[in-house]
């Protein structure tokens, strides 16, 4: 007959497999909704397994009470977040997730250490002793409490930044980087020292060590950066809630920890491979150097356009090229642009998107927001579907995108963004830039397409401005048909 115990650990194994297909299924935008089912249905046996198992390990009526409040407080304020969060407050609600995750493996440290190194004449402690396990188990508590404080802090500065409530440019402290070295030799000695002797102090420092590191490796991370900041989070959080699985002894906390952690690490190595730039680089700082409204350098005068004149080019274009960016997502235009894609469709204009890997602030971004606006998938391509086709292009939309357009990264070995794979609409026929104003974008740095004989800036909101365009263009006599 199978045990409730059994019966958990075959649970887990279920969970688990649900989690894999969860992240294979996000992998799609086909198979995104059924990616999202699996991952619900997972945590949903999760969650029912470890309830079983706390009524089978005979846990105190007031422990079982605890379980269920909280589980049920945790549902009522993520079914409320998520009810009420735009797609614009996303990037900043998956830090603030993750700094959840940190903090909880800090305190799932902590209380491994209250229950056997802080009584090392106590039975749990003993049991390890003969087993030859205490080391290994102090190890774990340390190791435990420094990721996930660094998880915590790091996700707390991340959310701060790209909530606009403290400035996206790098903190530049003298000798930083040596500053993280040094923290990280700290908590090698600390962690040696913890095993060795168990002292409460060493558990202090290392955990205050981290916080640090964790606040400071994210604060000296440009703007122009953030989204791999966020994967990177994501990574870390994985890897803190795997370490709280070995505390813990779950092996459903370890196999999950272990699939977040290894697909961050992955997503944040594509991040940087679609930026140029290696992961240390990043750490060590990145994208951010402040320019003012124009840079260092004159680049003349740029040209302003009306939303008719926009219309009147798109009308007579073959091709159109649509590059979405966050300044898309703050004015929520994703649906005039799509109703503006299916107009110019029905006239035999050829509409397409390219999307850069860090559009956004977060990987995926313009993605998840054009399917929103039930833009078809087919249409909708990568930089490196499309770059090669900007020359052949009448006209490209720059819809609030900014660093992900700027030439200054292919021509200008001396800009802060150098070396970063961008969107080469400047090679079409026209393009048309939606901005608010000749402001530099998130990384800091001044875009000289502006200034370009074939660009025109259209300023103002991005919703109402296509809002305008698509009313002309309606206005306008069906032009004859393209094949």
């Amino acid at each position: 007959m199978m045990t409730v115990e059994t019966a958990a650990q075959a649970a887990y194994i279920v969970a688990a497999l649900l989690f894999i297909l969860a992240l294979a299924g996000l992998s799609k935008h086909e198979t995104a909704k059924a990616g999202n089912t699996f991952g619900i249905a997972g945590m949903a046996v999760a969650l029912a397994a470890t309830i079983a198992l706390a009524v089978e390990r005979k846990i105190s009526g007031t422990g079982l009470i605890l379980l269920v409040v909280a589980v049920l407080i945790g549902a009522a304020i993520g079914l409320y977040r998520a009810g009420k969060v735009e797609m614009t407050g996303m990037p900043e609600l998956i830090a603030v997730l993750h700094s959840f995750v940190g903090l909880a493996a800090v305190l799932v440290g902590w209380n491994g250490y209250l229950h056997v190194e802080a009584h090392p004449d106590g039975a749990e402690a003993a049991l390890l002793s003969g087993q030859g396990m205490l080391g290994i188990h102090s190890a774990e508590v340390v190791i435990g409490v420094f990721i996930g404080a660094v998880t915590f802090t790091g996700s707390i500065v991340a959310f701060l930044k790209l909530s606009a409530r403290i400035k996206s440019s790098p903190l530049m402290l003298p000798g930083k980087n040596l500053l993280n070295v040094a923290a990280l030799a700290a908590f090698a000695a600390l962690t040696a020292g913890f095993v060795v002797s168990s002292q409460l102090w060493m558990l202090i420092a290392a955990t205050v060590v981290a916080l640090l590191l964790g606040w400071h490796l994210v604060a000296s991370i440009g703007g122009g950066d953030m989204p791999v900041v966020v994967s990177m989070l994501n990574s870390y959080s994985g890897w803190a809630a795997a370490a709280a699985g070995f505390l813990l002894e779950n092996d459903l906390l370890i196999v999950t920890g272990a699939l977040v952690g290894s697909s961050g690490a992955y997503l944040s190595y594509v991040m940087c491979k679609a930026m140029n730039r290696s992961f240390l680089s990043v750490i060590a700082g990145g994208f951010g150097i402040e320019a003012g409204p124009a840079g260092d350098k004159d680049y003349g005068e740029h040209r302003e356009t009306s939303a008719e004149g926009v219309a009147e080019l798109l009308t007579s274009a073959d091709s159109v090229i649509i590059t979405p960016g966050y300044g898309m997502a703050v004015a929520q235009a994703q649906h005039g642009i799509a109703e503006l894609t299916r107009v110019l469709r029905e006239r035999g204009v050829n509409v397409r998107f390219g999307i850069h890997p860090v559009a956004g602030r977060l990987p995926g971004h313009m993605n998840v927001l054009l399917a929103e606006a039930r833009v078809p998938y087919d249409i909708v391509c990568e930089m490196d579907e499309i770059n090669d086709d900007f020359a052949g292009t009448s006209v490209v939309l720059v819809i609030g995108a900014n660093d992900t357009v700027n030439p200054a990264a292919t021509e200008d070995p001396g800009s802060p963004i150098a070396g970063m794979p961008v969107l080469t609409v400047w090679e079409a026929d026209d393009v048309v830039v939606f901005k608010r104003s000749m402001a530099s974008g998130y990384a800091g740095v001044q875009n000289p397409l502006f200034f370009r004989d074939n660009c025109a800036m259209l300023f103002g909101d991005a919703k109402d401005r296509v809002d305008d365009i698509l009313r002309a263009v309606t206005a306008a006599a069906p032009a004859t048909a393209r094949h």
